[in-house]
């Protein structure tokens, strides 16, 4: 093995720490007897030489050896190899990606089409692979088929041949769900593909199998779906549930008048017939490396050989046993399967939440069926079954909007659950919805009285932080919240996101006032000041807590130099809050706008324009602002200048060359504040608008405009925008794979935003 390892010139490539020197001997740790070893190599692997998905000129030298490894039947943890070669090898680079490379990017994307193309040259092993005796390796193996084949109706022939003899379940449902993921990449093939997955879901003797067809079906044939989906799901995870524990995953007969032999899969004579006899293991990889074929047409027929060996089902091994010892290890690999491990703990079916995930993203905006479905798992009597409705809970409500007062209640109940996890993961979801989770304040309530001890959270290496339930009450602007957030002012260190939170509760939160005062009074102007004090100036800013004048501008004055910038501004934000009550400020706020051009002496104009009014003394500091070299100052400036009104009426010239800068945001503060300072709508609405287009993450902002404007004549542009942004099921801000914790939030206060306008509130009127 590893012939010609020590000709490569390692030492002249780099990984992603650094020069490649070290990488034979990751590669000669997967085969290691040692588990441990394996597992660090295997880590090493993803970690330096597949980091995060990136391919190197070490990772395409390494893809031969990686070969060797996986067909070697004395090497253990085969399985992990072969998923880190469908890793390598199954990046797609579509027309759009290859239109947005730059300069910079060409020899990264080279390298991917060469990994690509080499690992795709090697897959007709993976043929072979699909009867292997090591379960891990058989639970690889579909997926990397068809990910990386070029063949995929050899690929569909081989996954349906393969399924009835396969006696892991596991396993069979990663034949399944490879199926889908061929259709998914061979589109012509979706109807063939759509049709088996139909018969899996009505007939398969499992329940976790038609589970998974039904879920595979969702994402590439969803309109092959039964009508009463929702009812057919729950009925599932009911026989999930009350069937007996199965051994070692094997698959119960199915009873008689199924149409299905034993195994529990269809018969074929009831589906349309594999064209050509090419289905077998053996054939397959024989003709792996066969001129390719068309996906959609008949493959050429050769000598009939010998059909897939089945596996001896006695005793039978699960895919999770077949991956080899797990131990303790201090790495990546290893912390993800501990925590897979702890987190799937007492489940009879472990897969079952991945499946029903998939499902979910399948429907994508079927909202009422993804609610009902998830209305009916957080009724479960399986506690692993609510954690994961509560969890998908979240996704759902987190990416598409809808009615989701059921939904949010019986989140709710599961606060009272005495399972920790399962009442942690509801706490988590109802921090996130802000007023949604207004079914749920009373559970929150109950929560909060029930468990003083889960008020503040604190964390190795960080400042404490209020606890998930805390934090959802207050969101909620429930008073209820108060005792806990007066607790956690009383400890010695305040949690960071106190502010906020007294913030969320607005005047609810006025008796907190005078601790919070007091505890700014207390903090040390040392080079800690900025996180002691921040909370606390977030705080009384949110109260506009005008009797705190002299314990802010003790702060204001006395910040050190280490983030003294950032604690200044906090200061004159909260400032600015106070209003005329903040009189006592006003000469130490003259003194600092004396420095203009700078960002301070702009935010020391805004606090003083709230305290004395005074136009004249600002209006030469914020115009400077304007012509700062630097985007955030022009911004502040802009911002300022629109909260002087008429008073600032000279600077709209100004303001009106900032439409056409680079800087989408800074043109929509100078559009906005050039309709604030002379009143003219038509400019400001054209620019508002082409930013909405441009970039979603402006329209909160527009439409907070657009909604103090007045009534939005019915027919104009921009009615026709608010009025299509509300019909829209999807969030605006929803993203693929990430999201914020503000996001639902930021999202109805948009909607709520663009009904005003439509109605037209007027100018002056809030949300």
């Amino acid at each position: 093995m590893f012939s010609g390892i020590d000709e490569v010139d390692w030492a002249s490539m780099e990984h992603a720490y650094g020069p490649a020197d070290d990488v034979p001997e990751l590669l000669r740790g997967l085969a290691s007897d040692d588990p441990a070893e394996r597992e660090a190599a295997l880590d090493g692997m993803y970690g330096a030489v597949h980091h995060q998905g990136d391919v190197y000129a070490c990772t395409l030298a390494c893809i031969p050896f990686l070969f060797e490894l996986v067909v070697d039947p004395g090497v253990q943890d085969r399985g992990g190899v072969v998923e880190l070669l469908t890793s390598i090898g199954g990046f797609d680079l579509d027309e759009d990606d290859e239109a947005e490379i730059d300069e910079d990017e060409i020899e990264g994307a080279a390298n991917y089409a060469m990994a690509a193309a080499a690992v795709t040259a090697g897959a007709g092993v993976f043929f072979e692979l699909i009867a292997d005796e090591d379960p891990g390796v058989r639970l690889a193996a579909p997926l990397a088929l068809a990910t990386l084949h070029r063949h995929p109706v050899r690929v569909l022939a081989l996954l349906r041949e393969r399924l009835p003899v396969e006696p892991d379940e596991e396993v069979r449902l990663a034949l399944v769900e490879a199926a889908g993921r061929v259709a998914l990449r061979h589109r012509p093939l979706a109807e063939r593909v759509g049709k088996w997955l139909g018969l899996l879901a009505s007939r398969a003797g499992s329940p976790g199998l038609r589970l998974a067809a039904l879920a595979q079906l969702a994402r590439c044939s969803p309109d092959g779906l039964p009508g009463d989906v929702v009812p057919v799901v729950s009925g599932l995870l009911r026989e999930m549930r009350s069937a007996p524990e199965e051994s070692g995953g094997r698959m119960e007969p199915a009873g008689p008048g199924t149409g299905a032999p034993p195994g529990g899969i269809p018969a074929r004579e009831d589906d349309e017939p594999e064209p050509g006899p090419d289905t077998t293991a053996a054939s397959a990889s024989a003709s792996a490396d066969s001129e390719p074929v068309e996906p959609i047409e008949p493959v050429e027929p050769v000598p009939p050989v010998e059909p897939v060996p089945a596996v001896d089902p006695e005793p039978v091994a699960s895919a999770e046993a077949g991956r080899g010892e797990h131990v303790a290890t201090p790495t990546l690999v290893g912390q993800l399967r501990s925590l897979y491990a702890q987190e799937n703990a007492g489940r009879g079916a472990p897969w079952a939440a991945d499946l029903l995930r998939t499902l979910h993203v399948g429907l994508d905006d079927r909202v009422g069926d993804r609610t009902a479905l998830l209305a009916d798992q957080l009724r479960s009597p399986d506690r692993h079954q609510r954690i994961d409705a509560v969890r998908m809970s979240g996704g759902l409500i987190r990416a598409w909007r809808g009615p989701y007062e059921e939904l949010v209640a019986l989140v709710g109940e599961q606060l009272a659950d005495p399972e920790p996890r399962l009442a942690e993961a509801a706490s988590h979801v109802l921090e996130e919805l802000f007023g949604l989770a207004a079914p749920a304040a009373d559970a929150l309530a109950a929560r909060l009285a029930a468990d003083p001890g889960g008020w503040v959270k604190t964390w190795a290496g960080g400042p404490p932080g209020l606890g998930s339930t805390v934090k959802a009450l207050a969101r909620l602007g429930d008073a209820r919240a108060v005792p806990a957030l007066a607790a956690a002012l009383e400890r010695e260190q305040v949690a960071h996101d106190v502010g906020f939170a007294v913030g969320c509760l607005g005047a609810a939160a006025r008796p907190l006032a005078g601790v919070l005062r007091r505890r700014l009074a207390d903090v040390e102007l040392d080079e800690n000041a900025y996180d002691r004090a921040s909370p606390l100036l977030a705080g009384l800013t949110a109260l506009r807590a005008g009797e705190a004048t002299p314990e802010v501008l003790r702060v204001l004055r006395g910040a050190p130099e280490y983030r003294g910038a950032w604690l200044r501004t906090a200061a004159l934000r909260a400032l600015g809050a106070f209003g005329p009550a903040a009189r006592e400020a006003v000469p130490e706020l003259r003194a600092l706008v004396r420095r203009p051009g700078t960002a301070s002496a702009t935010e020391a104009a805004e606090a003083l324009w709230a305290a004395s009014g005074d136009a004249d003394a600002v209006l030469p500091v914020l115009i400077q602002g304007l012509e700062s070299d630097q985007v955030h100052d022009r911004r502040s400036a802009a911002v300022a200048l629109g909260a002087l009104g008429p008073r600032a009426a000279v600077v709209a010239p100004r303001l009106r060359g900032l439409l056409a800068h680079d800087e989408l945001w800074l043109r929509v503060d100078a559009a906005i504040a050039l309709w604030e300072v002379s009143g003219r709508t038509r400019e400001t609405v054209a620019a508002l608008l082409t930013a909405w287009e441009q970039n979603r993450h402006v329209r909160v902002r527009v439409a907070e405009c657009l909604a103090r404007m007045g009534p939005v004549p019915e027919g104009s542009a921009a009615a026709h925008v608010l009025r299509s942004e509300l019909v829209s099921v999807r969030r605006h801000n929803a993203m693929d794979g990430g999201y914020g914790s503000h996001d639902i939030h930021e999202d109805e206060k948009l909607l709520a935003l663009c009904r005003q306008a439509l109605r037209g509130a007027g100018k002056g009127s809030t949300p």
